[in-house]
């Protein structure tokens, strides 16, 4: 007798690739992210709004310790009296050329400092015993306050910019090249194994595998670097006083502290503090930013 089963027989035909195909697809869809352009009132709500109400903040507590006569208003004055300081540098058109002098010792100073550091940080990074003899050494540079080199650099080169660019050095490779450390000793050592079978050795595999993986921890490397740099500056300036060196921030702070101008020594500090915040935002959020969001880490930016 016929059997009157209808129960469907599977397809026993061989896939196509039609399938991993949609698979595909599939997994691009999930992984993609539409950006949505936000309206200008909810960037403002939630990246602008809360550090100037950090900054109102700041200036009501200062306005009210001032009000209240906490101190003596030589010691402490008014946010009004340091604006009208700022005012001042601004009608002389002096302003700009201070904070330029030190901007552009210290950016250059930390390019020069990264040229240095980032191939002593490869070579410490895989050479054992070069690692052993100067790992130790590069620590303990990173962990000297970089004013301590202030007077040895004058012994050595004089008060000149020589001087400025031996301290920004002194304090910034250490960091640097301590940072790519960290980031080598973090790369999967199968990264290492692809890139020797794939013939990615010596410079090539350093240009091409070490960099590219160890590039989080070399971000932070850099961060720290120009923070030691801008520090170096700042304490190189503050010490050494010549006609030759120009006035840069640091030495308009001295310079204010010589004159008992408690508002100008205010603004000397707001000033710095301005150009490192401004340095961190404006180079290196975007960069590490886009180095996260690269490697999946960030989501997209609305």
């Amino acid at each position: 007798m016929a059997s009157t089963d209808t129960t469907p027989v599977m397809d026993k035909r061989p896939s196509t690739g039609t399938d991993s195909a949609d698979v595909g697809a599939g997994l691009d869809a999930l992984e993609s992210v539409t950006a949505q352009h936000s309206s200008f009132g909810e960037v403002f709500r939630q990246k602008a709004l809360p550090p100037l109400l950090g900054v109102l903040l700041v200036l009501a507590v200062w306005q009210g310790a001032y009000s209240l006569h906490v101190t003596t208003a030589y010691k402490l004055p008014s946010p009004a009296d340091v604006w009208s300081a700022a005012g001042d540098l601004w009608s002389a058109g002096t302003l700009f050329s201070i904070i330029w002098t030190s901007v552009w010792r210290g950016l250059s100073g930390f390019l020069i400092a990264v040229l240095i550091g980032t191939p002593i940080g490869l070579v410490v990074s895989r050479v054992k015993p070069v690692r052993a003899a100067l790992g130790p050494v590069l620590s303990g540079l990173q962990s000297l306050p970089s004013v301590a080199w202030v007077p040895a650099a004058v012994i050595w080169l004089g008060i000149n910019d020589q001087m400025m660019y031996a301290v920004i050095l002194l304090g910034a490779v250490p960091s640097i090249a301590n940072g790519l450390v960290a980031g080598i000793d973090q790369v999967p050592p199968l990264f290492l194994r692809a890139g020797r079978t794939i013939g990615a050795t010596g410079l090539s595999g350093a240009r091409h595998i070490l960099l590219p993986a160890a590039l989080p921890g070399y971000l932070a490397g850099l961060k720290q670097g120009w923070a030691f740099s801008w520090r170096s500056l700042m304490a190189a300036e503050l010490v050494a006083s010549s006609p030759d060196l120009g006035l840069g921030l640091g030495r308009y702070l001295e310079n204010q502290r010589e004159f008992s101008d408690m508002a100008g020594v205010l603004l000397g500090i707001i000033l710095i503090l301005f150009v490192g915040i401004a340095i961190e935002l404006l180079v290196f959020t975007p960069i590490e930013r886009r180095v996260l969001r690269n490697r999946g880490l960030l989501a997209a930016v609305r």
